[in-house]
């Protein structure tokens, strides 16, 4: 039985993979049942009723009848499950707990039909079939669930990661880490840290992980031949999310418009919200079992194409883009926990949407072995690119007029046909020292005619026009 303490700290954390509220026992029992299946299907969890969405306690009274009732409804669950409920008086109000184990039998199937949860929502799967499919699929066992006997997470964990994942978590700071951790159910029963806590919050977790990091490449053309950027990218998950996205927006075209006083709007030749989605989902559902191959993030002159090892699980695979499962849920849910993850399902449908937005083709997605996403460019060869270039070069010209002497000028219209170059790749391309280099630079940058864009390590400059 959870203590009064513990309960809080349950509530101040939110609701996600583990935790669950209701402000009062609905009408229809077999609602909480599901839920409660849901759990003994995954890690197990506590439902809290008597507590609002917002984590408000509004108290509540369970009488005799209705406990039965949920008594009565648990026991549908088969193979049989065995619930603690219990109340806790929190000021002065009681919140009614059902603590849920992790069953050992699984699958848990209710009323015909099996639940697994999906960060912090509970999913249906109509067959006991669709459920041992995808325990096989997982090799029985969650690869983030494994236990990760080298990880500490009190000596090991990234600090910044922690205050990272606080802020946008919106925990209380007051809140101990111990707590949240145990709420976050990153340990076995056993006390050992799981292999998604050491990928989530490990400062470098591809030291025993090689295979868990994230690859940029900028090719020139629109094959695999020539290289022109190559980036592997580790540390903690949500690190190489954000140098992902950071490398993206440094090889990417941007216009800006600039309407009033206001700041001016940045538009991308392709929305940034697509390559969001796109990498957490790849990042929460890739085969991490699959050790011989990485995230991919490739850019060609013509599309985008992110890829991350393994298909569709087979219940995904009957309902894609409308049914959401994945292979990591320790993973998901942080992701979930700190909203880069809108609502289960809902990830191709927004980016579907987003690139209809910007009058773009619907992105592609390839299913069979490798998950492949593909975003069409706008400039898709290169006598466009030429034509575009050319126009540039002429407002470049126009803005400048004399002002500027020719080793800058060469600057410009190398960074107009090569954008997102850095300055020792600048400096070959003018056959100057990377000291002279850095002078031109500054006085194009003084000028407002080109802004570095991106991660220091990683970024290149750009042309403003």
């Amino acid at each position: 039985m959870l203590n009064t303490e513990t309960i809080q700290s349950l509530i101040d954390s939110g609701e996600g993979y583990n935790v669950e509220f209701k402000v009062r026992v609905p009408s229809k029992v077999r609602e909480l049942t599901e839920e409660i299946c849901a759990f003994a299907n995954a890690d197990g969890g506590y439902l809290l009723i008597g507590v609002d969405d917002n984590g408000q306690v509004v108290d509540t009274n369970l009488e005799n009848d209705k406990r039965s009732a949920i008594q009565g409804s648990i026991s549908e669950i088969s193979p049989a499950l065995h619930c603690e409920l219990y109340s806790v008086n929190l000021v002065n109000k009681t919140v009614w707990v059902i603590d849920v184990p992790s069953g050992k039998d699984k699958p848990y199937i209710f009323s015909g039909s099996i639940y697994v949860r999906e960060g912090a929502n509970s999913q249906k799967l109509h067959t006991a079939e669709e459920m041992r499919s995808f325990f096989q699929e997982c090799n029985k066992i969650f690869f983030d669930h494994i236990p990760c006997h080298w990880f500490n997470i009190y000596m090991d964990a990234d600090e910044q990661m922690i205050k990272d994942f606080r802020t946008e978590a919106k925990l209380s700071p007051s809140t101990p880490d111990k707590q949240i951790f145990e709420n976050l159910e990153l340990f076995t029963e056993n006390g050992t840290a799981k292999n998604g806590a050491a990928m989530f919050f490990g400062k470098q977790p591809e030291r025993k992980f090689p295979h868990a990091t994230t690859r940029c490449v900028l090719f020139k053309g629109t094959n695999k031949v020539y290289i022109i950027d190559d980036k592997t990218f580790g540390g903690s998950l949500y690190q190489q999310y954000l140098q992902a996205i950071a490398w993206l927006e440094s090889k990417l075209q941007v216009a800006y418009k600039i309407e009033g006083t206001g700041p001016r709007e940045e538009i991308w030749e392709i929305p940034l919200t697509v390559f969001k989605e796109a990498i957490i989902n790849a990042l929460s559902h890739r085969d991490y079992y699959e050790q011989g191959a990485s995230i991919m993030i490739e850019m060609f002159d013509d599309r985008v194409e992110i890829s991350n090892p393994g298909g569709l699980l087979p219940v995904v695979a009957k309902d894609f883009g409308h049914k959401s499962m994945t292979r990591n849920p320790l993973i998901f849910s942080l992701f979930t926990r700190m909203h880069l993850v809108e609502r289960v399902a809902s990830g191709i449908p927004r980016m579907q949407e987003a690139m209809r937005e910007a009058n773009l083709p619907e992105p592609e997605f390839h299913t069979e072995g490798m998950f492949t996403a593909v975003f069409k460019r706008q400039i898709s060869n290169s006598a466009n690119y030429d034509t575009v270039n050319g126009i540039v070069n002429d407002i470049v010209n126009d803005i400048v007029n004399d002002t500027i002497n020719e080793n800058e000028q060469a600057i410009l219209n190398l960074l107009v046909t090569t954008p997102g170059l850095n300055a020792s790749e600048i400096s070959k391309h003018i056959n100057k020292s990377l000291r002279t280099t850095m002078r031109y630079i500054k006085i194009l940058q003084d000028k407002g005619l080109i802004e570095f864009k991106g991660a220091p390590k990683t970024g290149g400059y750009y042309i403003l026009i």
